[in-house]
């Protein structure tokens, strides 16, 4: 299949894997073993995967959990339940327990994969009986026939209620998805990106995979980024691009390690998304490395990309996450009125790349959706040729080191112990994250209670990445006129500074 420019592919993800495997190019690499995956024998293992679901009797459009790591087997679950029809489920790793176990139930699923890794974790979390499968199963069944609108993927999402909320996406969104990245960037055969994202979230998965697989290039594989060794694994890969988020550009910048003359003069650009790059961090980079870092933004509901700067010759504006590549991108009122440039307000998207819908959720899907204008819950402004410059968020999520927190679902934890009457968690600035999480609460009158057990509680019930770092207690937490906690008011009252 050819790739247009202009028209977002076209067919299901099948249609592309089979295409893909009638040729004896690499699919993917992975630089600390040496192993290389063609596209033949990932569509084979993936297809054997799909033949074995579909014998068991799982319905077509019916939700299939991938629990697992970066990893061959990730990917071929991954692909395997997009072959035969199913809705990939990717859970969250970092997600905490109460989170995995809502998706798994709320998923409805019956059957997935489960790394070994992962199988303590999914054990306390499998609370419907899901059945894990073996990859290398083999099964005879015919194949549900699919179309471009079937469901492809479910990915969950924080929001601002704290409940996780299941974006699904078709395998016509989830191609586009992988194609706005493909024009955005040039990609071409010749490729190969560096996946060290999880593909359990939209950038690893849309960006890196989807866009290796429809502009036919390859990628690297890796568990998790690590600052010490990325350098050594792109020589190695010989990739060619690589897309992370802020955090990893600035552990590398700070990291001892520095890239082979050969490694840097391959690798045609960095690419950062999913919160603002500091300007001075971009700059420093650029300069030490001499690779040109290009800052985009993407949402979990529109397939990861909406926004990127172009390549270099053209013109990157520091500062700006770009203009918009394969949809469409406005600036919109709270009426739904389009404001003239250097206007503040709502950024809004519609395009090929835009989710099906919330799974289960219709009043937060038409919440989502205004004149057919998909609503981010950003604010920013637009020049006059194009490009976006995001100024604040209407949602009060929590952005560490690029992943979206929802603040309740931290309130929720802290809720759990019998001693806290009041509870909120807000962002604090910082130069390692972007934003980390602290938290405040109000005691019953006597309580012993410290913050270490409170950060205790959270581990247990969230995971470290969303545990607050520290826990203030307070006499009053702050109230509006209606008695609603006013969170946003909490950074500012607190002053405590984060490193």
């Amino acid at each position: 299949m050819k790739l247009s420019r202009t028209e977002p592919p076209g067919g299901t993800v099948r249609d592309w894997l089979d295409t893909r495997a009638g040729s004896p190019d690499i699919a993917i690499v992975l630089p600390d073993t040496g192993e290389q995956l063609g596209w033949e024998k990932l569509r084979n293992q993936a297809q054997g995967f799909a033949t074995h679901l579909t014998s068991l009797g799982c319905k077509k459009g019916e939700s299939v959990v991938v629990l697992a790591p970066n990893s061959l087997e990730s990917l071929t679950a991954f692909f395997g339940a997009l072959y035969g029809g199913f809705r990939a489920t990717m859970i969250n790793l970092a997600a905490g327990r109460d989170a995995i176990a809502f998706a798994l139930e709320h998923s409805e699923a019956r059957f997935g994969y489960v790394h070994p890794d992962c199988a303590s974790l999914f054990d306390m979390a499998n609370v419907t009986g899901i059945k894990a499968l073996s990859l290398d199963e083999n099964a005879a069944a015919t194949l549900h026939k699919l179309r471009p609108d079937d469901d492809a993927l479910l990915m969950y999402t924080s929001g601002t209620t704290g409940r996780p909320k299941g974006v699904v996406h078709s395998h016509a969104s989830l191609l586009a998805g992988g194609w706005t990245t493909a024009i955005a960037h040039n990609l071409g055969p010749e490729d190969r990106g560096f996946c060290v994202l999880p593909a359990y979230h939209i950038n690893g998965l849309c960006v890196t995979v989807m866009g290796s697989l429809v502009s036919g290039g390859s990628f690297a594989l890796v568990p998790k980024f690590s600052a010490s060794n990325f350098w050594a694994q792109s020589d190695r890969a010989q990739i060619t691009w690589f897309s992370v988020v802020p955090t990893i550009i600035s552990h590398l910048l700070h990291g001892e390690a520095q890239p082979a003359p050969e490694c840097r003069a391959r690798i045609r650009f960095g690419r950062s998304a999913s919160s603002a790059l500091a300007v001075e961090t971009q700059s420093s980079f650029e300069t030490r490395f001499d690779i040109p870092i290009i800052e985009t933004m993407g949402l979990t509901e529109t397939a990861a990309q909406i926004l990127s700067n172009p390549l270099p010759p053209g013109t990157r504006k520091i500062g700006s996450p770009g203009v918009a590549f394969g949809c469409e991108v406005a600036i919109h009122d709270t009426t739904g009125t389009p404001v003239p440039p250097g206007t503040e307000g709502e950024i809004v998207v519609r395009g090929p790349n835009i989710m099906v819908e919330y799974l289960k959720n219709p009043d937060a899907t038409a919440d989502t959706f205004r004149n057919d204008w998909l609503r981010t819950g950003d604010l920013a402004r637009m020049d006059p040729e194009g490009y976006v410059y995001v100024t604040g968020r209407l949602k009060e999520l929590i952005i560490k080191g690029g992943e979206n927190i929802a603040p309740r679902e931290v309130d929720e934890a802290l809720y759990t112990h019998p001693d806290v009457v009041e509870a909120a968690a807000f962002a604090r600035a910082c130069s390692r994250y972007g934003e980390t999480i602290e938290a405040a609460v109000r005691v019953r009158s006597g309580s012993g209670l410290t913050s270490a057990a409170l950060i205790s509680l959270c581990q247990e019930r969230l995971g470290p990445f969303k545990t607050p770092d520290v826990v203030h207690f307070l006499d009053e937490l702050p109230k509006g006129p209606s008695g609603k906690i006013q969170r946003l008011k909490l950074a500012s009252l607190i002053k405590t500074v984060r490193a």
